[in-house]
């Protein structure tokens, strides 16, 4: 019997030892609160959050403002793997002010990420009806020249659309003979039709379409002038060869609108058109050309 008593108060003495021991080694509340509050500190959601962090008797309290809801769920996390804690009562709110400062942020970054973009230019329309006013590289004649045969000529007068430049002095111009006759092939007359085809612009070259301008010579010191395809009727015939003098004036047949300006029909009834005379059609269609570079 005495053995007996001996054993279970040893055994009482040596749980309670244990029990002691356990409790000496378990964290206090200062302790606990501290661990918890290094362990926010380092956590990227929760770090410089307004939180407060209380311990009694192992229970936790947190009170304070957060972030987001996964910052409220990390800190709450981290309260309840805290050794020696009995509970964790999360007091915390979402701060509104946070949340909408948060929704902003992908916006202004995407704002500040994205460049606005320019507009794109424009490309330049020079509109039908446009006057182009060429000058001859070349002499062109009722008896010597032939239908579809081409010639050359300059700009001899630059464009602008809408205050911009488009088509520059001296560009170059090609043209084609739409109809050449000669002395007796109509009556004796002499009759010469011309029209534009393209015009060369910073190495590229555009294709055009123009009124018609035709001269018709029908006896000596008779002539008439006129633009057709899209022209107005008429036209004007100055200066030009009368009697073999080149620049002779010769008088000016002047219609409704712009037409032949250097021509001339000679005495022997045909129609001469020296180098370097002055010629002016019509755009029949609009011509667009590439935006001019920044």
């Amino acid at each position: 019997m005495r053995y007996s008593n001996r054993s279970e108060m040893l055994i009482t003495l040596l749980s309670i030892s244990i029990a002691l021991c356990a409790c000496s080694r378990r964290p206090n509340d200062e302790q606990i609160v501290k661990d918890i509050q290094q362990k926010a500190a380092t956590d990227e959601d929760i770090k410089g959050a307004p939180v407060k962090v209380e311990a009694k008797q192992g229970k936790v309290t947190l009170t304070g403002k957060v972030r987001t809801p996964a910052a409220q769920k990390k800190l709450e996390q981290i309260a309840n793997d805290q050794p020696g804690n009995t509970g964790v009562d999360d007091e915390t709110t979402i701060d509104p002010d946070a949340i909408a400062s948060q929704e902003l942020a992908p916006a202004m970054a995407a704002a500040v990420s994205t460049p606005v973009p320019r507009p794109k230019p424009q490309p330049i329309v020079v509109p039908s009806g446009t006057t182009l006013m060429v000058t001859t590289s070349q002499s062109l004649s009722s008896k010597t020249s032939q239908a579809g045969q081409t010639f050359l000529a300059t700009l001899a007068q630059p464009i602008s659309v809408a205050g911009k430049p488009a088509l520059p002095k001296g560009a170059t111009v090609s043209g084609k003979v739409v109809s050449a006759k000669a002395k007796g092939k109509i009556k004796g007359q002499g009759e010469l039709s011309l029209t534009l085809t393209s015009i060369s612009v910073q190495n590229h070259t555009y294709d055009i379409s123009t009124s018609v301008l035709s001269s018709t010579s029908k006896g000596k010191g008779k002539r008439t002038a006129a633009t057709t395809g899209g022209g107005a009727a008429g036209g004007a015939l100055i200066g030009g060869i009368a009697g073999g003098g080149k620049g002779a004036g010769i008088g000016a047949l002047i219609g409704a609108g712009a037409g032949l300006i250097g021509g001339a029909a000679t005495g022997n009834k045909q129609v001469e058109i020296p180098a370097e005379a002055a010629l002016s059609f019509t755009l029949n269609e609009p011509l667009t050309l590439p935006p001019p570079p920044e």
